[in-house]
C-alpha cells in the first residue's frame, strides 16, 4: 500500500505531467488511477457541482472570446473610424483599435489552450483542477470579452452588419472549420460514450453531439453568398473612388493624396468642403483644426474652434502634413520614401477650386461633402450658392464630373447646373429617386444588398459603396454588382484581378459534399475503433 502511494505521489509520466502541470501547476502530483471514460472524475456532490461551475466558465469564455474576436478581426474595414471616435474623446491619437485586436488575440488563445488541456487531461482519464490563477484568468477573459462586446453594441451597433455581411464570404469555410472541430471531438465523445455503465449516459453523450454535427451537415442548404455564381455572371470590377485622396499613402485631403490616387489609375476623388469666413471653399474632414494641422502650434488658443471661422490667409498659414508622419492614421500604412517624407512634410490646406482644376485636368470625378458653416457665419445661408460660384465660374471643371451629393437646394442646384450627376445618400423607392433625376446612390456599404443594387441599376442608378478598405469585403461589393466604391485603400484594390472567394455552385457542392462525407468516414471509423 505504501510503494502504490508512493508510486501514486512521484512516478513520473512526461505528458500528464506536463498536462497537470500547466492545467492545475501540480508539477508532481497527478491522478495515478485513471477514471474510467463516462465516469465522473469527482467523487463528492460539491466537487461534481464546483468542476461543473468551471467547465462552464471556461467554455462561456471560450465562446464569448471567440465572437469578439471574429467581430474584431472583420471590423478592420473602419479601424480608422474607432481611432479617429476615440481622438475626439481622448484628445490624442494612438491606434486603438490595433492594441483592442492584440489583446482579443491573446485573451482567445489563452482560453483556446485551457480548452485543449482540458480536454487532454479528461482523455486520460484526469481530474480536472483548475488553479487559482487560471479560474482568475478565465473570469477575466470571460468580463473583458462580454463588456467589450456589450460596449461595442451600444457605440457601433452597425458592426454587426459588417459580421452578417461577413458570412456571405467566411460561412463556406467556417462551416468546414465546424466540421473538422466535430471530427476532432469525436474521439473522446466515443470514448466516454462506449465505456459508460448505462444506455442513458451514452445517449445524454452521444445525443447532443450528433444533432450538432446533423445540423452542420444541413447548414449549406440555406447557405447564400453572392460569390457562389455561374461562370459568366459576374460583373465588372467597381470603379475606385479615393476617399480624401489616398489617406494611407499621403495626409488626408491634400494635394499630395490626390495625386497619389491619381497615379494609382483611381477613377475619382472624394473630400469634405468647408468655406472659411471670409468665403473660400476648402477642403477639411473634422470640424476643427487640431488633428490634421499644426495649429497647436502656430494658434494653441484657437484649437478647439471651428474650423469654418477662419480665414483663408490664417488658413495657408498652417501645416496639413507633419500630423501623417507623426501619428501614422493607419496600422497597415508601410514605409514611405524619402522623397514622400519630405513632400508630405510641406502639405498645406487645400483650396476647393485647386481640387476641382486637378480634377478635371485628369477626367475624374468628383463627389465630396458640403458642411454648412455654423451660427453668425457670413455665409451661413449662402453655403451652397457661395459653393456653385466656385464650380461653376472659378474652377472651369466640365459639369458631368461632379456628382452632386447635397440634398438641400436640389432642385436649385439642377436648375443652375443641369449637368451635375446627381446623388443621393440614402435608400429610396426608384419612383421618387427617377422623380429627382438621381442618377447614383451614395451608400454606406453596410447597407449593400444585391437585390437593391440590381433593382436600382434595372432604372439606371448605379451604387456607390463607402468606405471599402479589405479585401473580402471589396470582393462581396464586386460580387453584389455595385458600381464603384469609395476606398482608402485604392493601392491595395486595384490589385484584385477578381473577388476573393469566388466560385461556381458545381465547385461549392462539391468542397461541401466531400468535408461530409469524408467527416462521416472519419467519425464512424472513431466510434468503431
Amino acid at each position: 500500500v505504501v510503494r502504490r502511494r508512493l508510486l501514486q505521489r512521484y512516478e513520473h509520466q512526461p505528458f500528464i505531467s506536463c498536462l497537470a502541470g500547466f492545467y492545475s501547476c501540480r508539477w508532481k502530483r497527478y491522478q495515478r488511477r485513471r477514471t474510467e471514460p463516462g465516469k465522473c472524475c469527482c467523487k463528492t456532490v460539491n466537487s461534481r457541482k464546483i468542476c461543473t461551475d468551471v467547465d462552464f466558465c471556461v467554455g462561456a469564455a471560450f465562446c464569448f472570446s471567440l465572437v469578439f474576436l471574429y467581430m474584431w478581426g472583420e471590423a478592420k474595414n473602419d479601424y480608422n473610424n474607432f481611432d479617429w471616435y476615440n481622438y475626439g474623446n481622448l484628445g490624442f491619437w494612438f491606434l486603438w483599435s490595433l492594441v483592442l485586436l492584440i489583446v482579443a488575440g491573446i485573451l482567445f488563445t489563452y482560453i483556446a489552450l485551457l480548452l485543449v488541456l482540458a480536454m487532454c487531461l479528461l482523455a486520460e482519464g484526469q481530474q480536472l483542477y483548475l488553479h487559482w490563477s487560471h479560474k482568475i484568468g478565465t473570469f477575466l477573459v470571460l468580463i473583458f470579452s462580454i463588456t467589450a462586446l456589450f460596449i461595442l453594441s451600444i457605440l457601433w451597433k452597425d458592426q454587426w452588419k459588417t459580421v452578417r455581411l461577413s458570412f456571405q464570404i467566411t460561412a463556406p469555410y467556417l462551416h468546414i472549420g465546424a466540421i473538422i472541430v466535430m471530427v476532432l471531438l469525436s474521439w473522446p465523445m466515443a470514448l466516454h460514450a462506449i465505456r459508460a455503465d448505462k444506455k442513458v449516459v451514452q445517449v445524454i453523450i452521444v445525443g447532443p453531439y450528433l444533432a450538432i454535427l446533423l445540423f452542420l451537415f444541413l447548414i449549406p442548404l440555406g447557405m447564400y453568398s453572392p460569390c457562389i455564381r455561374e461562370m459568366g455572371t459576374l460583373g465588372p470590377k467597381p470603379a475606385l473612388i479615393g476617399h480624401r485622396g489616398a489617406p494611407m499613402l499621403a495626409p488626408e485631403n491634400t494635394e499630395m493624396s490626390f495625386q497619389k490616387t491619381i497615379e494609382h489609375g483611381g477613377d475619382g476623388l472624394e473630400t469634405d468642403v468647408t468655406i472659411s469666413y471670409d468665403g473660400v471653399p476648402f477642403l477639411m474632414h473634422d470640424s476643427t483644426l487640431r488633428r490634421t494641422t499644426n495649429i497647436k502650434e502656430v494658434y494653441p488658443n484657437d484649437t478647439a474652434q471651428n474650423a469654418a471661422l477662419f480665414s483663408w490667409d490664417t488658413l495657408q498659414e498652417l501645416n496639413a502634413g507633419t500630423w501623417f508622419l507623426k501619428d501614422k492614421p493607419f496600422s497597415c500604412m508601410g514605409s514611405l520614401s524619402r522623397a514622400d517624407q519630405n513632400q508630405a512634410m510641406n502639405q498645406s490646406i487645400y483650396k476647393l477650386s485647386n481640387f476641382l482644376r486637378l480634377a478635371d485636368s485628369q477626367n475624374k470625378l468628383v463627389i465630396f461633402d458640403l458642411y454648412r458653416p455654423p451660427e453668425k457665419h457670413p455665409y451661413r445661408n449662402s453655403w451652397i450658392n457661395r459653393t456653385l460660384e466656385v464650380i461653376l465660374n472659378e474652377s472651369g471643371i466640365r459639369p458631368h464630373l461632379v456628382l452632386w451629393l447635397e440634398n438641400d437646394m436640389r432642385s436649385f442646384v439642377q436648375s443652375v447646373a443641369p449637368g451635375f450627376q446627381q446623388t443621393m445618400g440614402s435608400k429610396a423607392p426608384v419612383e421618387d429617386l427617377l422623380m429627382d433625376n438621381i442618377v447614383k446612390l451614395n451608400l454606406a456599404y453596410t447597407e449593400m444588398s444585391s437585390e437593391d443594387i440590381r433593382n436600382y441599376a434595372e432604372a439606371n442608378i448605379t451604387t456607390n459603396l463607402y468606405v471599402v478598405n479589405e479585401p473580402w469585403l471589396f470582393s462581396l461589393a464586386w460580387c453584389s454588382g455595385a458600381h464603384s466604391v469609395t476606398t482608402d485603400a485604392i493601392h491595395k484594390l486595384k490589385n484584385l484581378s477578381q473577388p476573393l472567394f469566388l466560385m461556381t455552385p458545381q465547385q461549392y457542392n462539391i468542397m461541401w459534399i466531400l468535408t461530409d462525407l469524408t467527416s462521416v468516414l472519419l467519425i464512424s471509423l472513431i466510434f468503431a475503433l
